[in-house]
C-alpha cells in the first residue's frame, strides 16, 4: 500500500500571524492562523476558517499531512532582515567610544588616523579564521533576537587579498549557520594608506583588479561605496558605479549622513537598490529616491552612537512613499549594536516612526532595500518559510520593550535553528 504524500511537510496551528505583507492593514494580522511550509516554503497562509474551507477539515486533524505544530496562540512573525551591516572585522573600537565622550568628532578620529583605519589594520592581520571566530558569536546574537537573513559588508581590508578575505568569511559563516547572508562589496569605504591623496587611483584600483576578483570568485551580491567628504566624491563613486552596474551588480550608497553631497541623487540615476543613513537627505534627494523606486536605509545606531542631532526627513519619506528600512549598522566603531529589536525601538523613539512602519522596516522593507522582497519579508504563499514565534500578543510589544523580546523559535526556510 503507498503511502500518502502529505500536502505539507509542516503544519503551523494556533497561531496569531502578522503577515506583514504590502498593503495589509494592521501589521497583516491573521488570528488564529495556520501555516503550512512545503519544500522550504510557504504553501498555505491563512485563518483556521480558510484552512477547513480550502482543505475540508481542521488542521489538528491532518495528522496524514505532516508533522503539525501547535503554537499555543503564540506571534508569528516574518524573520528579520539586518539590511545594512559590517559584521566582519578585527578588533575593537573601545578607546574611540571613550575619546567621542569626552568631545573629539567622528570625523576629527577618521581625519587623525583613527576611525575606519584603525579596524582596517586589525582587520588585515587577522586571518579568515579569525574573523570568522569573531564574527560568529555576533552573528548567533543578531539570530537570537529574530534575525534570519542578514547583509555584511566588506570594507576593512581595502586591498585585493584582504577585501577578499572578508567576503569569504561572510560566505563561510553562511554555510556554518544556515542563516541566509548577502554579500556588498565596500572596498570605497575608505582611502587606504597606499593610495593617500589618490582616491582616484585608489577607484581605479577597485575597478581593476577587486571587483573582477570578486566577481570571478562569485563572492559578492551588490557593491556598496561611502559618498561623504571625508571618504569619496560623487564622481568617483560615480565611475565604481558605472563599472559595477557594466557587470550586472545591485547598488548601495552611503549617503548624506555628515553633508548633502548629492549621493542619494547620483544612487538615483544608477538605479541603485536603496540609500542609506541619509540624516541630511535634501528634497531633491528625496524625489530622486522615489522616482527611482528606492528603498532608504534608516541607521538610527549610528545617530545615537556618534550622539547626532540631524534628524533624517521622516516626514518627506513618509509623504513620498519611499520605503524605509532599519538596520543595525553593526560595526566596531559608529554602531556597536547587534540588536535589531532594539534598533525597531530607536527607529520610532529617535526618528518618529510608527510601530508598525518600524516592524515594516525590519521584514518587507528591508527585504525590498536588498531585492529580495519576492522570497522574503513577509509571511506569505510562495515566499522562504522564514518566520520566528514569540510569546507576544502583538506586534507593537517587541517595538515597546526596550531592547525587544527574544523568540522561542526561530525558522529558516522551514527548518528550526538552535537558539
Amino acid at each position: 500500500m503507498k503511502t500518502k504524500k502529505p500536502t505539507f511537510d509542516t503544519l503551523y496551528i494556533n497561531v496569531r500571524i502578522a503577515s506583514m505583507r504590502a498593503g495589509g492593514p494592521d501589521y497583516g494580522l491573521i488570528e488564529d492562523g495556520v501555516m503550512g511550509v512545503t519544500d522550504g516554503r510557504l504553501s498555505f497562509v491563512g485563518s483556521r476558517a480558510d484552512y477547513i474551507e480550502t482543505h475540508g477539515n481542521a488542521p489538528m486533524d491532518a495528522h496524514a499531512e505532516g508533522t503539525v505544530h501547535d503554537c499555543g496562540g503564540k506571534l508569528a512573525l516574518p524573520g528579520f532582515i539586518d539590511c545594512h551591516t559590517h559584521l566582519i572585522f578585527g578588533g575593537n573600537r573601545a578607546r574611540e567610544f571613550e575619546m567621542r565622550l569626552s568631545g573629539k568628532s567622528y570625523e576629527e578620529i577618521a581625519r587623525a588616523g583613527g576611525g575606519i583605519m584603525s579596524t582596517v589594520t586589525a582587520t588585515r592581520e587577522a586571518t579568515q579564521e579569525d574573523l570568522v571566530k569573531t564574527a560568529l558569536p555576533r552573528l548567533k546574537a543578531m539570530t537570537s533576537m529574530g534575525v534570519t537573513t542578514v547583509e555584511i559588508k566588506s570594507g576593512y581590508g581595502l586591498t585585493l587579498d584582504d577585501e577578499l578575505k572578508m567576503l569569504r568569511a561572510a560566505i563561510q559563516l553562511e554555510s556554518m549557520t544556515g542563516i541566509t547572508v548577502l554579500t556588498t562589496l565596500l572596498a570605497a569605504h575608505a582611502i587606504p594608506p597606499e593610495f593617500k591623496d589618490n582616491a582616484d587611483g585608489y577607484i581605479d584600483y577597485i575597478c581593476a583588479e577587486i571587483l573582477p576578483a570578486a566577481l570571478k570568485d562569485d563572492l559578492i551580491d551588490a557593491v556598496d561605496a561611502f559618498c561623504e567628504n571625508i571618504a569619496f566624491s560623487p564622481e568617483q563613486v560615480r565611475r565604481l558605479f558605472a563599472f559595477s552596474k557594466a557587470e550586472g551588480l545591485d547598488l548601495k550608497l552611503h549617503a548624506e549622513q555628515l553633508s548633502d553631497q548629492g549621493g542619494t541623487e547620483l544612487a538615483a540615476e544608477f538605479g541603485a537598490l536603496s540609500a542609506d543613513h541619509l540624516e541630511y537627505l535634501s528634497e531633491r534627494g528625496v524625489e530622486a529616491m522615489a522616482g527611482a523606486g528606492m528603498t532608504a536605509v534608516l541607521l538610527p545606531g549610528a545617530f545615537y552612537t556618534l550622539k547626532e542631532t540631524k534628524l533624517p526627513p521622516i516626514s518627506a519619506l513618509r509623504a513620498a512613499k519611499v520605503p524605509m528600512a532599519l538596520a543595525t549598522d553593526f560595526n566596531p566603531g559608529s554602531s556597536p549594536v547587534q540588536n535589531i529589536q532594539l534598533i525597531a525601538n530607536m527607529g520610532c523613539l529617535l526618528f518618529g516612526l510608527t510601530p508598525e512602519e518600524a516592524i515594516q522596516g525590519i521584514t518587507l522593507h528591508a527585504a525590498k532595500a536588498l531585492g529580495i522582497d519576492a522570497a522574503k519579508g513577509s509571511l506569505e504563499v510562495g515566499k522562504d518559510a522564514d518566520f520566528c514565534l514569540f510569546d507576544a500578543a502583538h506586534p507593537a510589544e517587541l517595538i515597546y520593550w526596550t531592547g525587544g523580546i527574544p523568540p522561542t523559535d526561530v525558522i529558516i526556510q522551514g527548518k528550526t535553528l538552535a537558539l
